[in-house]
């Protein structure tokens, strides 16, 4: 019978925290699947560097918005071709703006990758979980989810919609030894924030117990954790990263 390789699902995996992520968990010795949306040269350079390491990686263009193209990924992809081990839900988008003006669309568009995307794709791996009685699956959620943000009425619904999503697949799959938990980080240096303005970095960080933004190591670090045998009794957990920000 052949064996089947150990296989983390990062969606969202080309850049910043899931970036970071894809060569956490390719260090714990996870071949790891990455998906993107745009730009396929930087999701490549993410799986080419995780096997220049010794690991292995391979890069898929998906777009989680899109049930059937999600469907028909893990049904040619995945099912019968690896061994599922972990979901990590990480993709996402942003489209910030004043509740009173923000557009149908903004709102629709936000929600459908950054919550609908996730449940989705998590229906998916269950199937596939299910029937190895094993797993993982680790939703991104975000402080903002727990305590709101202004201009961010869209993304904080989406994200505190991933932590329902989790309590409530944890205790449908719990029987199957499938553990679902999720991470929830504060203020991360990425790309994203590497273009705020330095006094709007300043009252980030004053907000902040710890006084300083967090890294996408740090997130990755604690998704590596709860992918782990060390956590094999944890599940329908937040686990926040954020220096304090939100406790």
């Amino acid at each position: 019978m052949t064996m089947l390789l150990p296989t983390a699902l990062v969606t969202g995996g080309s850049r910043g925290i899931g970036k970071a992520i894809a060569h956490t968990l390719a260090r714990e010795g996870f071949q790891v699947y990455l998906t993107y949306v745009s730009k396929p040269q930087e999701a490549e350079a993410v799986a080419e560097a995780i096997v220049s390491a010794g690991g292995a990686a391979r890069a898929f263009c998906l777009n989680v918005g899109d049930a059937a193209a999600v469907a028909d990924f893990f049904a040619n992809e995945i099912k019968g071709k690896v061994e599922l081990s972990v979901l990590v839900n990480n993709a996402g988008i942003t489209k910030d703006g004043f509740l009173v003006r923000m557009k149908d669309d903004d709102f629709d568009a936000v929600i459908g990758i950054n919550l609908r995307g996730a449940f989705v794709t998590l229906r998916e791996a269950a199937k596939i979980m299910t029937k190895q009685r094993h797993g993982s699956i680790i939703n991104i959620s975000s402080v903002v989810g727990q305590m709101g943000n202004a201009c961010q009425v869209n993304y904080s619904a989406a994200k505190a919609g991933l932590l329902g999503i989790t309590k409530s697949a944890a205790k449908e799959l719990a029987g199957r030894n499938i553990t679902v938990n999720a991470v929830a980080p504060g203020f991360i240096e990425t790309d994203m924030t590497a273009g705020l303005p330095d006094d709007v970095k300043k009252s980030y960080e004053e907000a902040i117990p710890m006084k300083r933004m967090g890294t996408a190591s740090d997130v990755a670090e604690a998704v590596a954790f709860l992918a782990s045998e060390k956590a094999r009794y944890i599940t329908g957990q937040v686990l926040a990263v954020n220096g304090g920000m939100y406790c």
